[in-house]
Protein backbone atom coordinates (compact mmCIF):
# COMPACT_ATOMS: atom_id res chain seq x y z
CA UNK A 1 0.00 0.00 0.00
CA UNK A 2 1.16 3.64 -0.92
CA UNK A 3 0.85 6.50 1.12
CA UNK A 4 0.52 9.68 -0.49
CA UNK A 5 2.98 12.46 -0.30
CA UNK A 6 2.26 14.73 2.35
CA UNK A 7 0.78 18.60 1.32
CA UNK A 8 3.65 20.90 0.51
CA UNK A 9 4.45 23.66 3.63
CA UNK A 10 5.02 26.93 1.92
CA UNK A 11 6.37 29.21 4.57
CA UNK A 12 5.51 32.97 4.57
CA UNK A 13 8.75 34.13 3.86
CA UNK A 14 8.15 32.17 0.41
CA UNK A 15 4.80 33.50 -0.01
CA UNK A 16 5.54 37.26 0.89
CA UNK A 17 8.78 36.58 -2.12
CA UNK A 18 6.41 35.22 -4.81
CA UNK A 19 4.01 38.34 -4.13
CA UNK A 20 6.87 40.54 -4.43
CA UNK A 21 8.15 39.14 -7.62
CA UNK A 22 4.51 39.54 -8.84
CA UNK A 23 4.50 43.13 -7.65
CA UNK A 24 7.90 43.60 -10.18
CA UNK A 25 6.34 41.93 -13.26
CA UNK A 26 3.33 44.35 -12.37
CA UNK A 27 5.40 47.18 -12.37
CA UNK A 28 7.37 46.11 -15.25
CA UNK A 29 4.41 45.72 -17.22
CA UNK A 30 2.91 49.27 -16.51
CA UNK A 31 6.07 50.79 -17.40
CA UNK A 32 6.60 49.14 -21.01
CA UNK A 33 3.43 49.48 -21.82
CA UNK A 34 3.28 53.04 -22.67
CA UNK A 35 6.35 52.31 -25.23
CA UNK A 36 4.32 49.40 -26.23
CA UNK A 37 1.09 51.10 -27.28
CA UNK A 38 2.87 53.96 -29.27
CA UNK A 39 5.41 51.12 -30.99
CA UNK A 40 1.65 49.44 -32.00
CA UNK A 41 0.32 52.08 -33.24
CA UNK A 42 2.99 53.17 -35.10
CA UNK A 43 2.70 50.21 -36.74
CA UNK A 44 -0.85 49.66 -37.49
CA UNK A 45 -0.24 53.44 -38.88
CA UNK A 46 1.93 51.95 -41.22
CA UNK A 47 -0.81 49.35 -42.49
CA UNK A 48 -2.47 53.07 -43.40
CA UNK A 49 -0.05 54.78 -45.27
CA UNK A 50 0.46 51.11 -47.23
CA UNK A 51 -2.79 51.24 -48.24
CA UNK A 52 -2.35 55.16 -49.34
CA UNK A 53 0.81 53.97 -51.30
CA UNK A 54 3.19 56.12 -49.30
CA UNK A 55 6.07 54.32 -47.86
CA UNK A 56 6.06 54.34 -44.05
CA UNK A 57 9.63 54.78 -43.38
CA UNK A 58 9.59 57.78 -45.68
CA UNK A 59 7.20 59.11 -43.77
CA UNK A 60 8.16 58.48 -40.08
CA UNK A 61 11.39 60.06 -41.44
CA UNK A 62 9.85 63.02 -42.25
CA UNK A 63 8.18 63.14 -39.35
CA UNK A 64 11.11 62.77 -36.92
CA UNK A 65 13.24 65.27 -38.93
CA UNK A 66 10.22 67.31 -38.80
CA UNK A 67 10.31 67.48 -34.99
CA UNK A 68 13.83 66.99 -34.14
CA UNK A 69 15.97 67.70 -37.54
CA UNK A 70 17.59 71.39 -36.23
CA UNK A 71 18.44 73.45 -33.03
CA UNK A 72 14.96 75.43 -34.53
CA UNK A 73 12.86 72.19 -34.92
CA UNK A 74 13.96 70.84 -31.69
CA UNK A 75 13.26 74.31 -29.66
CA UNK A 76 9.60 74.47 -31.60
CA UNK A 77 8.93 70.74 -30.66
CA UNK A 78 9.63 71.86 -27.17
CA UNK A 79 7.79 75.06 -27.12
CA UNK A 80 4.50 73.42 -28.79
CA UNK A 81 4.84 70.50 -25.12
CA UNK A 82 5.13 73.10 -22.83
CA UNK A 83 1.09 73.92 -22.56
CA UNK A 84 0.46 70.08 -23.13
CA UNK A 85 3.30 69.68 -19.99
CA UNK A 86 0.69 71.79 -18.24
CA UNK A 87 -2.52 70.59 -18.96
CA UNK A 88 -1.83 66.96 -18.80
CA UNK A 89 -0.73 67.28 -15.02
CA UNK A 90 -4.23 69.36 -14.49
CA UNK A 91 -5.60 65.90 -15.72
CA UNK A 92 -3.82 63.96 -13.77
CA UNK A 93 -4.04 65.71 -10.66
CA UNK A 94 -7.84 65.41 -10.83
CA UNK A 95 -8.00 62.29 -11.64
CA UNK A 96 -5.79 60.97 -8.42
CA UNK A 97 -8.35 62.65 -6.91
CA UNK A 98 -11.88 60.77 -8.49
CA UNK A 99 -12.09 63.39 -10.63
CA UNK A 100 -12.42 63.63 -14.41
CA UNK A 101 -11.68 66.81 -15.42
CA UNK A 102 -12.29 67.26 -18.97
CA UNK A 103 -12.14 71.15 -19.06
CA UNK A 104 -9.03 71.92 -18.71
CA UNK A 105 -9.81 73.77 -22.39
CA UNK A 106 -11.53 75.86 -20.28
CA UNK A 107 -9.86 76.29 -17.20
CA UNK A 108 -6.58 77.23 -20.20
CA UNK A 109 -8.83 79.71 -21.64
CA UNK A 110 -9.33 81.63 -18.50
CA UNK A 111 -5.87 81.62 -17.26
CA UNK A 112 -5.01 82.83 -20.57
CA UNK A 113 -7.34 85.56 -20.25
CA UNK A 114 -7.19 86.82 -16.91
CA UNK A 115 -3.25 86.77 -17.70
CA UNK A 116 -3.29 89.26 -20.87
CA UNK A 117 -5.85 91.39 -19.13
CA UNK A 118 -3.70 91.63 -16.31
CA UNK A 119 -0.53 92.19 -18.72
CA UNK A 120 -2.34 94.72 -20.88
CA UNK A 121 -3.62 96.92 -18.46
CA UNK A 122 -1.93 97.61 -15.39
CA UNK A 123 1.71 99.24 -15.26
CA UNK A 124 4.18 97.34 -13.45
CA UNK A 125 8.23 96.85 -13.43
CA UNK A 126 9.57 93.31 -15.03
CA UNK A 127 9.55 90.96 -13.45
CA UNK A 128 6.52 91.84 -10.67
CA UNK A 129 4.48 92.49 -13.70
CA UNK A 130 5.10 88.94 -15.30
CA UNK A 131 4.40 86.92 -11.63
CA UNK A 132 1.43 88.82 -11.39
CA UNK A 133 0.08 87.93 -14.59
CA UNK A 134 0.89 84.28 -14.09
CA UNK A 135 -0.86 84.45 -10.49
CA UNK A 136 -3.95 86.15 -12.30
CA UNK A 137 -3.54 82.70 -14.99
CA UNK A 138 -3.80 80.50 -12.04
CA UNK A 139 -6.52 82.52 -10.25
CA UNK A 140 -8.91 82.00 -13.89
CA UNK A 141 -8.04 78.94 -13.84
CA UNK A 142 -8.60 77.82 -10.03
CA UNK A 143 -12.11 79.19 -10.57
CA UNK A 144 -13.05 78.01 -13.63
CA UNK A 145 -12.12 74.35 -12.09
CA UNK A 146 -13.19 74.81 -8.77
CA UNK A 147 -17.43 75.38 -9.96
CA UNK A 148 -17.28 71.76 -11.03
CA UNK A 149 -15.50 70.37 -8.36
CA UNK A 150 -17.81 72.02 -5.78
CA UNK A 151 -20.75 70.71 -7.89
CA UNK A 152 -18.99 67.18 -7.67
CA UNK A 153 -18.63 66.60 -4.21
CA UNK A 154 -20.98 69.10 -2.70
CA UNK A 155 -24.39 68.03 -5.55
CA UNK A 156 -22.97 64.79 -6.73
CA UNK A 157 -23.37 66.28 -10.09
CA UNK A 158 -21.55 64.61 -13.14
CA UNK A 159 -18.41 66.80 -13.11
CA UNK A 160 -17.98 65.66 -17.14
CA UNK A 161 -21.03 67.11 -18.43
CA UNK A 162 -19.75 70.08 -16.31
CA UNK A 163 -16.65 70.62 -17.56
CA UNK A 164 -17.68 69.98 -20.96
CA UNK A 165 -20.52 72.46 -20.95
CA UNK A 166 -18.00 74.75 -19.06
CA UNK A 167 -15.80 74.66 -22.07
CA UNK A 168 -18.48 76.28 -24.39
CA UNK A 169 -18.77 79.27 -21.55
CA UNK A 170 -15.01 80.25 -21.52
CA UNK A 171 -15.01 79.74 -25.90
CA UNK A 172 -17.93 82.25 -25.17
CA UNK A 173 -16.61 84.57 -22.61
CA UNK A 174 -13.44 84.40 -24.48
CA UNK A 175 -14.73 85.29 -27.34
CA UNK A 176 -16.93 88.21 -26.00
CA UNK A 177 -13.99 89.78 -24.36
CA UNK A 178 -12.17 89.52 -27.96
CA UNK A 179 -14.90 91.52 -29.75
CA UNK A 180 -16.20 93.65 -27.06
CA UNK A 181 -14.39 95.35 -24.19
CA UNK A 182 -10.87 94.03 -24.45
CA UNK A 183 -10.26 94.35 -28.52
CA UNK A 184 -7.80 96.01 -30.10
CA UNK A 185 -8.26 99.47 -31.37
CA UNK A 186 -8.54 98.68 -35.79
CA UNK A 187 -10.14 95.60 -37.31
CA UNK A 188 -8.19 92.92 -35.92
CA UNK A 189 -10.74 90.89 -33.59
CA UNK A 190 -7.72 90.14 -30.74
CA UNK A 191 -6.64 91.86 -27.67
CA UNK A 192 -3.59 94.05 -27.70
CA UNK A 193 -0.01 92.22 -27.28
CA UNK A 194 1.33 92.29 -23.47
CA UNK A 195 3.09 94.93 -21.92
CA UNK A 196 7.44 94.07 -22.36
CA UNK A 197 7.60 93.75 -18.63
CA UNK A 198 4.88 90.97 -19.05
CA UNK A 199 6.64 88.63 -21.65
CA UNK A 200 8.79 85.55 -20.76
CA UNK A 201 12.12 85.68 -21.54
CA UNK A 202 13.11 83.95 -24.78
CA UNK A 203 15.59 80.75 -23.29
CA UNK A 204 17.27 80.63 -26.57
CA UNK A 205 17.47 83.85 -28.95
CA UNK A 206 15.67 83.15 -32.62
CA UNK A 207 13.84 80.90 -31.50
CA UNK A 208 10.06 80.72 -29.62
CA UNK A 209 11.57 78.69 -27.12
CA UNK A 210 10.90 80.86 -23.35
CA UNK A 211 11.90 80.32 -19.84
CA UNK A 212 8.34 79.17 -19.39
CA UNK A 213 9.46 75.58 -19.76
CA UNK A 214 11.80 75.40 -16.57
CA UNK A 215 8.43 76.32 -15.01
CA UNK A 216 6.61 73.64 -16.88
CA UNK A 217 9.14 71.09 -15.37
CA UNK A 218 8.88 73.07 -11.41
CA UNK A 219 5.25 72.25 -11.93
CA UNK A 220 5.67 68.47 -13.09
CA UNK A 221 8.14 68.31 -9.83
CA UNK A 222 5.91 69.98 -7.63
CA UNK A 223 2.83 67.57 -8.71
CA UNK A 224 4.78 64.45 -7.81
CA UNK A 225 5.59 66.17 -4.48
CA UNK A 226 1.91 67.09 -3.73
CA UNK A 227 0.75 63.47 -4.85
CA UNK A 228 3.07 61.40 -3.48
CA UNK A 229 4.86 63.05 -0.58
CA UNK A 230 2.59 65.06 1.07
CA UNK A 231 -0.36 64.37 3.67
CA UNK A 232 -2.76 66.50 1.37
CA UNK A 233 -1.49 63.99 -1.57
CA UNK A 234 -2.29 60.82 0.50
CA UNK A 235 -5.71 62.57 0.85
CA UNK A 236 -6.65 62.99 -2.69
CA UNK A 237 -5.56 59.98 -3.70
CA UNK A 238 -7.78 57.90 -0.92
CA UNK A 239 -10.59 59.76 -1.94
CA UNK A 240 -9.66 59.03 -5.83
CA UNK A 241 -8.99 55.32 -4.65
CA UNK A 242 -12.21 54.73 -2.67
CA UNK A 243 -14.65 58.27 -1.31
CA UNK A 244 -16.80 55.91 1.07
CA UNK A 245 -13.68 54.79 2.85
CA UNK A 246 -12.04 58.28 2.64
CA UNK A 247 -14.91 60.07 4.32
CA UNK A 248 -15.62 57.10 7.08
CA UNK A 249 -11.81 58.29 8.11
CA UNK A 250 -12.49 61.21 8.89
CA UNK A 251 -11.33 63.05 5.61
CA UNK A 252 -13.53 65.92 4.27
CA UNK A 253 -14.22 64.50 0.79
CA UNK A 254 -16.10 67.67 -0.37
CA UNK A 255 -13.22 69.63 0.70
CA UNK A 256 -10.85 67.93 -0.96
CA UNK A 257 -12.48 67.06 -4.44
CA UNK A 258 -13.38 70.82 -4.64
CA UNK A 259 -9.60 71.85 -3.49
CA UNK A 260 -8.33 68.86 -6.11
CA UNK A 261 -10.19 70.45 -9.21
CA UNK A 262 -9.57 74.18 -8.00
CA UNK A 263 -5.37 73.72 -7.82
CA UNK A 264 -5.83 70.97 -11.77
CA UNK A 265 -7.52 73.96 -12.46
CA UNK A 266 -5.33 76.23 -11.54
CA UNK A 267 -2.60 74.42 -13.43
CA UNK A 268 -4.58 74.26 -16.60
CA UNK A 269 -4.82 77.83 -16.39
CA UNK A 270 -1.45 78.94 -15.78
CA UNK A 271 -0.75 76.41 -19.28
CA UNK A 272 -2.81 79.44 -21.07
CA UNK A 273 -0.98 82.17 -19.26
CA UNK A 274 2.46 80.84 -19.90
CA UNK A 275 1.27 80.40 -23.44
CA UNK A 276 0.13 83.66 -23.94
CA UNK A 277 2.99 85.95 -22.17
CA UNK A 278 5.76 83.58 -23.80
CA UNK A 279 4.61 82.93 -27.49
CA UNK A 280 1.26 84.13 -28.84
CA UNK A 281 1.45 87.18 -26.44
CA UNK A 282 -2.31 87.96 -27.45
CA UNK A 283 -5.94 86.50 -27.01
CA UNK A 284 -7.38 85.70 -30.53
CA UNK A 285 -10.61 83.81 -31.22
CA UNK A 286 -9.78 79.71 -30.94
CA UNK A 287 -6.01 80.53 -30.08
CA UNK A 288 -5.77 77.21 -28.77
CA UNK A 289 -5.86 74.10 -31.04
CA UNK A 290 -7.25 71.69 -28.07
CA UNK A 291 -4.27 71.67 -25.63
CA UNK A 292 -6.86 71.01 -22.95
CA UNK A 293 -8.67 68.38 -24.80
CA UNK A 294 -5.34 66.90 -25.59
CA UNK A 295 -4.43 66.51 -21.87
CA UNK A 296 -6.63 63.83 -21.85
CA UNK A 297 -4.81 61.70 -24.14
CA UNK A 298 -0.84 63.17 -22.27
CA UNK A 299 -2.31 62.04 -19.05
CA UNK A 300 -3.73 58.49 -20.29
CA UNK A 301 -0.39 58.02 -22.35
CA UNK A 302 1.75 59.31 -18.94
CA UNK A 303 -0.09 56.55 -16.89
CA UNK A 304 -1.69 59.38 -14.93
CA UNK A 305 1.91 60.01 -13.65
CA UNK A 306 3.59 63.34 -13.39
CA UNK A 307 6.62 62.36 -15.38
CA UNK A 308 4.80 60.45 -17.37
CA UNK A 309 2.88 63.06 -18.21
CA UNK A 310 5.92 65.17 -18.99
CA UNK A 311 7.47 62.26 -21.69
CA UNK A 312 3.69 62.11 -23.00
CA UNK A 313 3.75 65.89 -23.73
CA UNK A 314 6.89 66.13 -25.20
CA UNK A 315 5.78 63.37 -27.42
CA UNK A 316 2.71 64.91 -28.95
CA UNK A 317 4.94 68.19 -29.36
CA UNK A 318 6.85 66.34 -31.78
CA UNK A 319 3.76 64.57 -33.44
CA UNK A 320 2.40 67.90 -34.04
CA UNK A 321 5.55 69.70 -34.99
CA UNK A 322 6.71 67.00 -37.29
CA UNK A 323 3.20 66.10 -39.09
CA UNK A 324 3.73 69.20 -40.98
CA UNK A 325 6.93 68.06 -42.48
CA UNK A 326 5.69 64.30 -43.33
CA UNK A 327 2.43 66.29 -45.19
CA UNK A 328 5.19 68.18 -46.84
CA UNK A 329 7.56 65.44 -48.19
CA UNK A 330 5.66 62.41 -48.59
CA UNK A 331 2.01 64.21 -49.38
CA UNK A 332 -0.15 62.97 -46.57
CA UNK A 333 -2.31 64.36 -44.53
CA UNK A 334 -1.40 65.36 -41.32
CA UNK A 335 -4.78 63.80 -39.74
CA UNK A 336 -2.24 60.47 -39.68
CA UNK A 337 -0.80 61.77 -36.94
CA UNK A 338 -4.52 62.29 -34.84
CA UNK A 339 -4.77 58.81 -35.94
CA UNK A 340 -1.21 56.91 -34.49
CA UNK A 341 -2.33 59.18 -31.01
CA UNK A 342 -5.69 57.34 -31.18
CA UNK A 343 -4.23 53.56 -31.70
CA UNK A 344 -1.75 54.64 -28.85
CA UNK A 345 -4.56 55.68 -26.64
CA UNK A 346 -6.85 52.21 -27.43
CA UNK A 347 -3.63 49.83 -27.40
CA UNK A 348 -2.70 51.46 -24.11
CA UNK A 349 -6.36 51.15 -22.52
CA UNK A 350 -6.38 47.49 -24.22
CA UNK A 351 -3.18 47.19 -22.33
CA UNK A 352 -3.71 47.92 -19.05
CA UNK A 353 -6.97 45.94 -19.11
CA UNK A 354 -4.61 42.63 -20.02
CA UNK A 355 -2.09 43.92 -17.38
CA UNK A 356 -4.87 44.52 -14.72
CA UNK A 357 -5.72 40.48 -15.12
CA UNK A 358 -2.69 39.34 -15.57
CA UNK A 359 -1.58 41.11 -11.75
CA UNK A 360 -4.93 39.43 -10.05
CA UNK A 361 -3.21 35.53 -11.66
CA UNK A 362 0.04 36.18 -10.32
CA UNK A 363 -1.03 37.75 -7.00
CA UNK A 364 -3.41 34.77 -6.76
CA UNK A 365 -0.97 32.19 -7.80
CA UNK A 366 1.25 33.47 -5.30
CA UNK A 367 -0.86 32.79 -2.39
CA UNK A 368 -1.48 29.46 -3.15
Amino acid sequence: MTTSAPPIDRTKAVVEEEVRRAARVERTLNLALPVVAVLLSFMVGSLFLLLLGINPVEAYTALFKGAFGSMRLTTTTITKAVPLIFTGLAVVLAYRGGVFNIGAEGQLLMGALFAVWVGTVLVLPYPWHLILALLAGILGGMIWGAIPGYLKAARDMNEIIVTILMNYIAILLVSYFVHGPMKEPGWNTQTAAVAETAKIPLLIAGTRLHQGIFLALLCVLLVDILLFRTTLGYRIRMVGANRSAARYSGIKTTTIMALTMAISGGIAGLAGAVELTGVQLRVLDNFSPGWGFDAIAVALIGRLNPWGALVAALFFGALRNGANSMQTAVRVDVVVVYVIQGLAIIFLIGGAAVNKRLARWLNARAVK
